[in-house]
Order: structure tokens, then sequence, then C-alpha cells
């Protein structure tokens, strides 16, 4: 019997666009000669929906396309469809997570999601009901399948930490003959994620003593990213093969013998950084495509952190889609701007140099006149961001072009960004990298030649708001900073060092700001925007 793993990219309630989708791999499986085809989880209607599941019209629709779906799949194939049921109980929550055992004309059985997963950016249990793991079992040609979604394999203990989770719902199921495990997932990238992937997935199949397939949806959701990286493991949980990390896959393998029969294609290892820009990369292709969107720009400083965004826009859209700026004050040195042409030349893509010097002189003239300020000091630093914020902002209305902001996760931690400046924007593709992340993943673009002109890369950050100004003035030096953001930020622990007592207060005065910022493609654990719920207005202080 052979089975295909269906790593598919879904669009959120683009219901006949998924359908086709589907239709496609199940197609594509059914000539590789599959009897099977598993998709990730909530292929259908896409994943996450969040506060969408107010709208009951939309469920309904997915529903009506679920019943459309069946009616045109191929005869003698059996597909496993993602996506949310209604529940019957009327004193339950509205919807059930499920799984929809299909074949042409027919919906042969419906599995419901049981552990609801509540933290971090998720909250299932608002509007999805607990089904019952117990109820998952089926049957093809003679072989006892059982089935799991998502974080129903879960609730093993780490041998780092105990589960969030009361009790194993698998841990009640003993006795009965299994011949293969299936797991449906959508479940977003962070560094070290595929790791514990494969812890869960091989308690899971040792539990069973039956091999086991996890298949993870792929593509970008707002600020998630998915990374796809689906695998088939053996009743021991040794992996077998996986699928292609950030980009769409199908592999079709043998029940008996686990042999992938697309072995030229099965993925191989990548490096922590290679991951990490194709997870950004595909965080901005996917935002942009899926939000209706086109073209992108952003101010190119001469800095790392600008650089850095715009290779990644060039790698996510291509060079005739993202345009850039020079937008110098008196601050801005020379270097800065020879070195931004020279990335600009290297990029293949158009710089436009708009100088603000004497739009700042104005006001800053009036500023200074009404509000009797004689020294040169914060406001006039900020003023010059904001005005590169109005010049961006403007493009940004006159040419449908969404504007990318290029902080940094270290910067975002300290509050050391300005509010309507340089936070301007729709998306912020690194404001979960620290400093570090932004310097190993410049490097990583230089390993074959050198696109990021190296001088950018090694001088010494500035905001170029002041004369001889460097990052260091303001803030800790960023390898000590980036430690401590790590601490304290990812990893929650207590202030220990004397970087870590000076961020932490910094941290606290400054979520107002970072409530206001664009949305941060998530690739850490822990990360800034929806996962993070700290008040603005409290008296916290750790002594």
């Amino acid at each position: 019997m052979r089975i295909a793993l269906a790593q598919s990219n879904s669009i959120l309630c683009d219901f006949n666009r998924n359908q086709e989708n589907i239709l496609n791999f199940v197609q594509r499986a059914k000539e590789k000669n599959a009897e099977l085809v598993v998709f990730p989880e909530a292929n259908l209607f896409g994943y996450h929906p969040f506060d969408l599941l107010e709208r009951e019209v939309l469920v309904e629709q997915q529903l009506k396309t679920l019943k459309n779906l069946v009616k045109l799949l191929p005869k003698d194939i059996f597909v496993l469809i993602g996506g949310f049921d209604k529940n019957p109980d009327k004193k339950g929550r509205p919807y059930f997570n499920s799984a929809f055992l299909c074949q042409k004309n027919k919906i042969i059985k419906t599995f419901n999601k049981e552990l609801l997963p509540t933290g971090d950016v998720f909250d299932e249990a608002r509007f999805i009901d607990k089904g019952s793991v117990a109820n998952n079992f089926f049957k093809i040609k003679n072989k006892t399948f059982f089935l799991t979604i998502c974080e129903d394999i879960w609730a093993w203990e780490d041998s780092k930490k105990e589960s969030i989770y009361k009790e194993n719902p698998l841990k009640r199921i003993k006795g009965k003959k299994t011949d293969f495990v299936i797991n449906m997932s959508a479940s977003p990238f962070f560094e070290g994620k595929l790791k514990l992937r494969e812890y869960y997935v091989k308690k899971t199949a040792q539990h069973f003593k039956a091999p086991m397939m996890y298949v993870n949806m792929v593509g970008a959701q707002d600020e998630l990213i998915y990374d796809g990286q689906s695998f088939v493991v053996d009743a021991k949980g040794v992996t077998q093969f996986r699928c292609r990390s950030f980009e769409e896959d199908l592999n079709v393998f043998d029940l008996e013998t686990l042999k992938d029969w697309n072995s030229d294609n099965s993925a191989g290892r990548e490096s922590a950084t290679e991951q990490l820009r194709k997870a950004l990369v595909l965080g901005i292709k996917d935002f942009m495509s899926k939000s209706g969107l086109g073209k992108v720009h952003l101010g190119l400083s001469g800095g790392i952190d600008s650089a850095l965004v715009a290779c990644l826009a060039v790698d996510a859209l291509g060079s005739n889609n993202v345009r850039l700026f020079a937008l110098p004050t008196e601050f801005n040195h020379p270097e800065s701007f020879e070195l931004a042409k020279r990335l600009a030349k290297n990029l293949k893509v158009e710089m436009q140099t708009i100088s603000i010097q004497e739009s700042y002189k104005q006001i800053k003239s009036v500023l200074d006149k009404e509000f009797k300020v004689e020294k040169f000091q914060l406001m006039h630093e900020n003023l010059q961001s904001r005005l590169r914020g109005l010049f961006l902002m403007a493009y940004s209305n006159l040419n449908q072009s969404m504007l990318l902001t290029t902080g940094n996760k270290s910067e975002y931690a300290t509050g050391y960004a300005t509010l309507y400046g340089d936070m301007c924007g729709g998306l912020a593709p690194i404001g979960d990298l620290t400093k570090k992340q932004v310097n190993d993943l410049s490097r990583h673009y230089n390993l074959e030649y050198e696109l990021i002109p190296a001088r950018i890369i090694d001088r010494p950050p500035s905001a170029e708001l002041r004369p001889n100004q460097k990052d260091q003035d303001s803030l800790p030096e960023y390898d000590l900073l980036d430690k401590s953001v790590r601490n304290i930020v990812e990893d929650r622990k207590k202030a220990r060092t004397p970087t870590d007592k000076w961020l932490l207060p910094q941290l606290m005065r400054t979520e107002f700001k970072r409530w206001q910022a664009p949305p941060i493609l998530k690739i850490s654990e822990h990360s800034f925007g929806r996962g993070r719920r700290y008040p603005l207005a409290h008296r916290a202080k750790e002594i």
C-alpha cells in the first residue's frame, strides 16, 4: 500500500483555491499509485484562523466546499483533509478542529482533535471543543490506522520539563494493534522546533509500536511561518525520510517498507542560518501574496539591518518588486550613501535618493521657536526618523507598495526605535532577530560572493541622527545585549547580569512601542507580537 504526504500551503478562507490545490495534490499522488493521501491540519480552511471563527458563515462555506470537493475526487483513493466542523452540542464551544476521511462522493469518518493549545500565539479553546482521540481509529485494506491532530501527540514528558497537560490521552489507548499512526499538523517554525517534533513523534511511534507519519503545513500566515519538513519514522522512531523545508512537497512511500518513492527529492539537513533565511523569505513572500500585495520598499541607510531586509525582500519578491530609498540629512556619513548604492547595484534594485535636509531644517526651526528649544536633543533625532517615515509612507499611498521596517529584536527590546519613524511599515521581517543573528545571516548572504559590501557588516552600527553617533553610546555592547534579550525575553529568566538588570526596566517601560509595531515574523519560541501579552500601565518591578 502506498501513502502520500501532501505538504501543502493553504490560503486562509480562500476555499476555492484550497480545493483546487488539494485536487492537484491528490491527482499527482494517484499518478504515483498512492491509495491514501494525507494533508496537514486545517488545510481546507487555512490555519490559524483565530477570531475569523467568530464568523460562522466561514465555517459553513468551508463545509460546503468539502461536500463539493468529495464529488471531484478521483476513484479508488482515500484522502484525509483538515478543517473545522460544527459541534452539535450547543452547550460546548461551537467547533471541532477536525480531519475528514474522504473518498469519492462521501465523507467516511470525521476525527476531532483532543488537546487544544492555549500557550504563546495559540488559543484554540476560545472557539474549539475537545474531541476524543480514542475514537480515531480507521481501517483501509485490512490495515489499522490511528489518527492524531497536531497537539494530540505533545503530552509526553520532555526530558527538560514536564508536560503542560495533566493527562496524556494516548496513554489511555492500549492493547489495540495499530499498523500505522498519522499526525496532521500545522506547527509553526522556530529554531529548534524540528527536534521537538522528532521527540514527540518518536515517543508516539514507540508507544504504539508502529511506524508513523508527521504531515506538517508549509507557508506563512501573518507573523507565523510553517516550515513543512514532514517526515516518516519506523516503529522505533527512526526517521526514514523527510520532505523539503519551506516549500510545498509531495512524497509517496510504501507502507510495508517505508521506502520513499521520491528518494531523489527527499530533503537533507540544512544549516540553522539557511533555515532562518528560508523562513524569513517565505514569511515576506506569503504575507504579500496572501494580502494581495505585490511590491515593497524600504529605506536603505548603509547599515546592516536595512541591508539584510533588502536582500530578504529581493529573495522573496524579485528585484523588480523592490524599491530602495536613501533619505539623508547632514548627519549621514558619505560612506553610508556609497555603501547603500553599492548594495542596490548588487541587488539590481533601483535606489532613489531624496534629501530630507531642507524639510528637517524648516520643521526644526518652527519647533525650536514654538517650543523654545535651545539645545539639540532627542526631539531633533526623532524628527529625522519621522520625516523618513513620512516620505516612505507617502510612497506607499502613491504606489500601493508596502513599507518594510528594518528594526531588530535587540533594538525593539530596549525601545531603541522611533514610533511613527523607523517603526512605520506593514511588516517587520527581522524584528525577531538579535543583532548576532542579523550579522550571521548577512555573512551567510556573502558565502559565495560579496553581495552585501563587507564594510556594511564590519563597521560600528549607528542611527546617524546626531554627529558621530554610535549605537553603543545608548546601548550595551550588542554581544552582551543579545544574551540578555535571550535570557529575559525568550527564556523569561530572572535578571542576573548587569546587562540583564539594565534591560529589564527598559523592556517594561517600552511595551507601548511594541504594541504599535508592525507584525513581526516569528522565528523564536517566544517573540514580540501576538504571543506576548504584557500590559502597558503597571508598576511591576523585580527586585
